[in-house]
């Protein structure tokens, strides 16, 4: 994981259909990348993951694995 500023202009970024108050988390592609950003704060820095650690999160994500965290 990397974590670094980004120009967010030319990135497409997709948002939960169930993000209200502007308080989530944004993602977008980046050539082989997978970025995270905070949609309150787009200027902060973005985290950086490949495509396989993306695919690997949201498998879990699906099966479970983080539902004791929120």
């Amino acid at each position: 994981m990397y974590i670094y500023k980004v120009n967010h202009v030319n990135l497409d970024w997709q948002i939960s259909r169930t993000c209200d108050g502007g308080q989530c988390i944004g993602v977008a592609r980046k050539g082989d990348a997978v970025l995270i950003g905070n949609t309150s704060n787009p200027q902060a820095p973005v985290s950086e993951f490949t495509v396989s650690e993306w695919q690997q999160f949201l498998a879990g994500v699906k099966l479970g694995d983080f539902d004791t965290i929120a």
